[in-house]
C-alpha cells in the first residue's frame, strides 16, 4: 500500500510561523477579552444570573492571561490592532444589542456564535499547538462548554418569546465568521489549521446549540445557510 506523507513538522520558531502567530494569538487575546466585557453588560442585563455571569467574565480574562502567556512564551508581540479591528462588526453588533436590551440576540453573538467559534478554532488548534500552548489551550476548551451552556439554557427556557429574535440575531451575525474565517485562512494554514475542519467543527458546535434552544433539523438547516453565502 502506498505510504500516506506525514505532514511537515512546525516550526514554532520560524519567522513564518511567528508571523501568522502574531495574529492568531491577538484574535484570541482579543475574543477573551471581548467577552469578558459581554459576560459583565450581560451580569446587568440579567441580574438574577448576575453572580454566575461575573463568575464566567472572570473565568475569560484568565483564559486572556493565558493566551498573552502562549505568545511571550514564543517571544511573538500581539498585533493587537489587527485584533481589534477583526472584531469590530460582532463588537458593535453586540453593544448595540445590549443598549436596546436584546438579551437573546447578545447571548447568540457571545454565547453561541463566538463560543462555538472559540470551541472549534481551540479543538482544531490542539494538536498542532506548541507543547505550552496545548496544555492552556485544553484547559480553556474546557471552559468554553460551560459558556456555551449558559447560553443554550436561557434561550432555551425563553425559546417561544424570543425565536424570531434569534432567527434576526443569526441571519445578521452568522454571515461574519464566514468573513472572519475567510481573513485569517493563510495565518491558519501556518499555523496547521485548516479552514474545511475549522468550519465542519463550528457547523456541528452550532447546529447542535440551535437544536437543543428547540429549533428543528430544518430551521437549523435554513439558519446555518445564512453563514455559508461566501464561505
Amino acid at each position: 500500500m502506498p505510504q500516506l506523507e506525514a505532514a511537515p513538522a512546525l516550526d514554532f520558531q520560524s519567522e513564518t510561523y511567528k508571523d501568522a502567530y502574531s495574529r492568531i494569538n491577538a484574535i484570541v487575546i482579543e475574543g477573551e477579552d471581548e467577552a469578558t466585557s459581554n459576560y459583565v453588560k450581560l451580569a446587568e442585563l440579567l441580574p438574577d444570573s448576575h453572580d454566575e455571569l461575573i463568575a464566567l467574565s472572570k473565568m475569560e480574562n484568565r483564559h486572556k492571561k493565558g493566551f498573552q502567556a502562549c505568545g511571550r512564551n514564543l517571544k511573538v508581540t500581539p498585533d493587537m490592532e489587527f485584533a481589534r479591528e477583526y472584531f469590530a462588526k460582532l463588537h458593535e453588533n453586540f453593544q448595540k444589542a445590549a443598549e436596546q436590551g436584546q438579551i437573546a440576540t447578545c447571548l447568540v453573538i457571545q454565547a453561541l456564535i463566538i463560543e462555538c467559534f472559540a470551541i472549534a478554532a481551540y479543538n482544531i488548534y490542539i494538536p498542532v499547538a506548541d507543547p505550552f500552548a496545548r496544555k492552556i489551550t485544553e484547559g480553556v476548551v474546557k471552559d468554553e462548554y460551560s459558556h456555551l451552556n449558559y447560553g443554550q439554557e436561557w434561550l432555551k427556557a425563553h425559546f417561544e418569546e424570543n425565536k424570531a429574535e434569534i432567527e434576526q440575531a443569526n441571519r445578521e451575525n452568522l454571515p461574519l465568521v464566514w468573513k472572519m474565517l475567510n481573513q485569517v485562512e493563510r495565518d491558519a494554514a501556518t499555523l496547521g489549521m485548516e479552514k474545511d475542519a475549522l468550519v465542519e467543527d463550528f457547523m456541528i458546535a452550532y447546529g447542535e446549540a440551535l437544536g437543543e434552544i428547540g429549533f428543528s433539523t430544518r430551521d437549523i438547516m435554513k439558519m446555518s445557510a445564512y453563514g455559508l453565502i461566501g464561505a
